[in-house]
């Protein structure tokens, strides 16, 4: 099998443990509450990075790799395959998901709360910024502790998630709002999860490996 496709079929399966377990933690999470919901979303981001680093990088996110096609760690090819790949895998996540709770319409879409469009922005940038660094001050590192990569991506996650779960659902991936977004058919405020991880994704990359790995 061609290593492009073995990388993206790495990425898709990453991307729909991610899905399925994180908005799945949603839906049936109403007695864990935030916490467990985070720990849901970090435990999961661990599994995945630790099956599938090793063969595609562990992106799982979009934004991630745009951040490594930016500072050109990734081709343009291998980055447009992984984006499809993860949002397929997203998507095919959110129809399960759909499957079996056809009542719970919101499917574990991460959604603003008691803020607006641009503070939602905002809050995403930043939250996938922090993500970004850790990811490549360890995985992305060949100085960095590499060995602990899959735990410290899964803690950012987790952390990320209680500090912005109650504002913005915390997504720091397109990939994430993708899935339940179409399968739902609700895209409210799309821009918060698509400008907001982007964008944040893009200047952690930069101050990563401009500033925090210059030699």
């Amino acid at each position: 099998m061609p290593q492009l496709t073995r990388q993206a079929i790495a990425e898709g399966l990453a991307t729909f443990i991610l899905v399925f377990i994180g908005a799945g933690s949603i839906i049936v999470g109403t007695s864990t509450g935030l916490t467990g919901i985070a720990l849901a979303h970090g435990f999961a981001i661990f599994i995945g990075v630790a099956a599938t680093a090793h063969i595609s990088g562990g992106h799982i996110n979009p934004a991630v790799t745009i951040g490594f096609l930016v500072t050109k760690r990734i081709d343009s090819l291998t980055a447009l395959v992984y984006i499809i790949a993860q949002l397929t895998g997203a998507l095919v996540a959110a129809g399960i998901l759909y499957s079996v709770f056809p009542s719970n319409s919101g499917l574990g879409l991460p959604m603003l709360s008691g803020i607006g469009l641009t503070e939602g922005i905002i809050i995403e940038s930043l939250l996938t910024l922090i993500l970004v660094v850790v990811i490549f001050q360890t995985a992305g590192d060949e100085k960095g502790p590499s060995g602990i990569a899959p735990i410290a991506i899964g803690l950012t996650i987790a952390a990320d998630i209680l500090v912005g779960g109650p504002l913005t659902g915390a997504a720091m991936n397109p990939a994430r709002w993708f899935g339940p977004a179409l399968v739902s058919g609700v895209f409210d405020n799309a821009l918060v999860y698509i400008i907001g991880p982007i964008f944040g994704g893009i200047v952690g990359a930069f101050l990563a490996d401009k500033v925090l790995q210059r030699s």
